[in-house]
């Protein structure tokens, strides 16, 4: 059986996807890599896995490539917000039989392949509070109107970042009948997150045997970058309130760059191996004359 980590990136989030790679390398130096690319331009990132061990790109860029027609025939051009984010889908058709999903956003803080552990007992695991906000940026109401999912499975909502599955619990039959339900249903979906909307779907209604880490008995810390009540301690992040280190932290919906949240833990980790280029910071965008002397006279106006 082979296990290993899906990531999905291009030569757009070289940094993330770089800084990411590091702590995972630096806690797990053998749990296989495989990379699924956003879309063709990743060559420059595909160039850096020579400092790395066992980091590959997905090989069967035919499959990809099919996946991209396939739901663009079925939900046409406009309805999917940033359709290439559904690409991690093809994780249940790759190498691996035992995998964890993990976006680029992302840093880990110990060998985080040991949570392949779970599907011992479930088919799918994540780890998130994203629950305690209802469905909000998940699905629309109407789906709870019309009782689409119970009370209850809406409880098992997640974020789309971070998962653990296996090879042959979803069919692609499963997959292109849930992209036809959202072409017939779009008021259901919440398409400006169209990967975690579809993977939701996708899970509560094909995947009964599902956990989410943070709805275990005992109280675990979450791991959202917007919290602001983590604390530094050795280059991880500890939740004082429950004297207890992250597994990882997740920048979901914020932009990692200086003077973000725990901006010195991305830096240390994005820096940690010697053999890469340096990270140089993106520049502030300059604003022109005439934008600053309408934004003045827009900010007088309201005064």
């Amino acid at each position: 059986m082979k296990r290993g980590i899906y990531i999905l990136a291009n030569d757009k989030v070289i940094d993330q996807t770089l800084a990411l790679i590091n702590s995972i390398r630096f806690y797990d130096q053998d749990t296989p890599i495989v990379m699924i690319p956003y879309n063709n331009d990743y060559h420059k990132l595909e160039e850096l896995f020579t400092h790395f061990s066992n980091i590959t790109v997905f090989e069967n860029l035919d499959l990809i490539n099919r996946f991209s027609q396939e739901i663009t025939q079925i939900c046409g051009n406009d309805l999917l917000d940033r359709p290439n984010l559904l690409r991690k889908l093809v994780c249940w058709f790759g190498p691996l039989d035992e995998f964890l999903y993990i976006d680029t956003d992302i840093v880990v803080f110990n060998k985080i392949a040991d949570n392949l552990n779970y599907l011992a007992n479930y088919d799918f695991i994540c780890y998130d509070y994203q629950h305690t906000g209802g469905i909000e940026q998940v699905f629309q109401s109407a789906i709870r109107e019309n009782n689409v999912f119970s009370e209850n499975e809406l409880k098992d909502v997640f974020n789309s970042g971070f998962w653990i599955s296996r090879k042959g619990i979803i069919s692609e039959d499963n997959l292109w009948e849930v992209f036809r339900d959202c072409a017939r249903y779009p008021e259901y979906f919440y398409l400006v997150n169209s990967d975690q909307t579809i993977l939701n779907y996708l899970i509560l209604k094909y995947v009964p045997r599902r956990f989410n880490i943070a709805r275990s008995p005992e109280k675990v810390p979450g791991n959202w970058g917007g919290s602001s009540h983590f604390q530094i301690q050795d280059r991880i992040l500890i939740d004082p309130k429950l004297n207890q280190p992250l597994q990882f932290i997740h920048w979901a919906g914020i932009r990692i760059q200086p003077g973000c949240s725990y901006w010195e833990i991305w830096d240390y980790y994005r820096n940690l191996n010697p053999n890469l280029p340096n990270y140089i910071p993106p520049q502030p965008v300059k604003t022109s004359f005439l934008r600053r002397t309408l934004k003045s006279i827009k900010n007088q106006l309201k005064l």
